[in-house]
């Protein structure tokens, strides 16, 4: 915990990782023999309805929204189809001239004139939000950072940070200098939100408030923050009374006592604004981080870390009793703390060790959830894309230069599947508990996720290891029990790899360019889609039970779709 508090402390640290040169993420290994895994499946054991928990997604510049690669990048996150996908940006707030940087964004959405009255201006906030809702998305509206001329601050406050810089001043990052003018100010945020989209849009939009308070992005004492809210909430319920707030975007998990003081004031306090007690909590937030290292050559995942995050989040919230039914967003769930950050240990971003991470933290984030008795709504990936940065810099991104990353094919998978969680018991699977306290250290993790949705059944398969180095192939043989029989099924599998859904591998085989002809950036969106594996094919239930055989390399993750009439 202490680790992953101090990796958040340093937001802004940028390593001076040579662009480009992470090392290809090796998923065979000759001379070592494929290993045997027995995956059993059983149809008829539901545990529950799939919460698309995946479907949140959030980075620090916001003013890359409305750019060329931000736009192009929104509308493959839309097309990821199913349920509605919502985004959260920071600096929706900020002073400053909406030049984006590294960490930073702004919008200038409240000055005042020379009397000390407010003056509103949402040119940049609307625009952002236009951007979304335009392609089918939905605002996770921070109400952030502190405006300058309401910070206790101002003279600290930064002024056109250079690209590509440590952003200098933290006056954004204080308490306001009236309350009232910051309970005013989201008042006329969400009042305007209400009038330019529609009361039943906004209503079914996340209102939070700040982000990480417990650390660097607050300058306040816990009680600042507990009145912050309170009159930021206050705000925005009186434009809207139906909105749906919550917080408080917690760093480390429970952020050290911070969690269970804020659903305590939550709860049982004194709410700043009305003197009665409580205050409005729809859903609470809170930040996971795994904890990466370079070790020996390579890199070592830190899921453990991230796990370890969620348990004790969980926990807290479920000791409160009127808080266990309440919806959880985990409002930053990732393998590390700063995704504009470089260096040798985020050096699995581009390849299939982001992706096998991926499919292999999701479902454990169901797991520990179930353990707490908690309801969790979101898990939210924070990474989206670098406007004019070189192809593959080595960010934690979604996309390079509109070109898709293996990772987001993850996400299309997860998106593909519907219906009932299903019991999955795997001979190679780790379960939550167990990658919390050692993680994937030892043996490799080989498991699957399950659905199934009337006549379609779902399997989601993954082949990780903490370490990034080769490794045997996984020979699984899935075995189900409990489907119709008898009955021809459709088999389609979709595979992420070295060789399908890996733009990162396609830009390697071509000698990396860093100008691509359009030839060769068609060639490499191509290769950012996901992959099919060969054709359908048919396969045969006897007695309601099937197998199937297939090959996982290491780090791959394969989602098999079962359809029958």
């Amino acid at each position: 915990m202490k680790k992953q508090i101090l990796a958040g402390l340093l937001p802004f640290f940028i390593c001076g990782w040579v662009l480009g040169q992470q090392p290809e993420t090796p998923v065979t290994a000759s001379g070592q023999d494929n290993f045997p895994v027995s995956i059993q499946i059983d149809a008829t054991k539901t545990q529950g309805e799939l919460t698309p928990i995946w479907r949140f997604f959030g980075y620090d510049e916001a003013n890359y929204t409305y750019m060329k690669d931000g736009k192009k990048l929104l509308f493959e996150l839309d097309q990821l189809g199913g349920p509605q996908v919502f985004i959260r940006c920071h600096h929706l707030l900020t002073s400053g001239d909406g030049a984006p940087a590294l960490k930073w964004s702004s919008t200038n959405a409240y000055t005042e004139d020379a009397q000390g009255n407010p003056v509103y201006d949402w040119t940049i906030t609307d625009r952002i939000f236009d951007t979304y809702i335009q392609r089918g998305l939905k605002p996770y509206a921070q109400i952030g950072f502190m405006p300058e001329a309401l910070s206790i601050h101002p003279q600290d406050y930064p002024h056109d940070p250079p690209a590509n810089e440590r952003v200098k001043g933290n006056g954004y990052s204080y308490p306001p200098k009236d309350y009232a003018k910051w309970d005013e100010l989201a008042y006329q945020w969400t009042k305007h939100c209400v009038e330019r989209y529609g009361k039943a849009e906004v209503e079914s939009w996340y209102w939070e408030v700040w982000n990480e308070p417990n650390i660097s992005y607050w300058r306040g004492s816990h009680e600042d923050y507990f009145k912050l809210y309170d009159y930021a909430v206050e705000g925005v319920r009186r434009a809207l009374p139906t909105a749906r707030v919550g917080g408080p975007e917690v760093a480390g998990g429970a952020g050290g006592k911070f969690l269970h003081e804020f659903l305590d004031h939550c709860a049982h306090g004194t709410n700043y604004v009305t003197g009665t007690t409580g205050s409005p909590l729809d859903f609470i937030s809170f930040h996971a981080k795994g904890s990466p290292k370079f070790v020996s050559g390579h890199v070592e995942m830190g899921m453990n870390y991230q796990l370890a995050n969620m348990n004790d989040a969980f926990a807290v919230i479920a000791s409160f009793p009127e808080y266990k039914s309440t919806p959880i967003i985990i409002g930053e769930s990732d393998p590390e703390g700063c995704a504009a950050c470089k260096g040798p240990q985020n050096g699995y971003r581009n390849g299939t060790m982001y992706s096998s991470y991926t499919a292999a933290s999701f479902p454990r984030a169901y797991e520990l959830a179930e353990k707490h008795g908690v309801n969790l709504e979101g898990a939210l990936t924070w990474a989206f894309e670098f406007e004019d940065q070189p192809y593959f810099a080595g960010f934690r991104v979604l996309a390079t230069n509109g070109i898709d990353l293996p990772v987001l094919n993850v996400f299309r998978m997860f998106a593909k599947m519907s219906g009932q969680r299903l019991a999955v018991e795997s001979s190679a699977g780790l379960d939550a508990d167990t990658i919390r306290i050692k993680g994937v250290r030892g043996t490799p993790d080989v498991s699957a996720l399950a659905s199934l949705d009337k006549n379609k059944l779902y399997v989601l398969v993954w082949h990780y290891h903490d370490d990034d180095v080769p490794g045997p192939d996984a020979n699984v043989s899935l075995n189900f029990v409990g489907l119709p029989s008898p009955a021809n099924m459709k088999v389609t599998e979709y595979r992420i790899d070295q060789d399908h859904s890996n733009s990162f591998a396609a830009w390697q085989k071509m000698g990396s360019p860093q100008s691509p002809s359009p030839d060769q950036y068609a060639e490499l969106e191509k290769a950012g889609q996901l992959a099919q594996v060969d054709e359908p094919h048919v396969i045969t239930t006897n007695g309601g039970i099937s197998s199937l055989p297939i090959t996982l390399p290491r780090q791959a993750v394969s989602l098999l779709v079962f359809e029958w009439p």
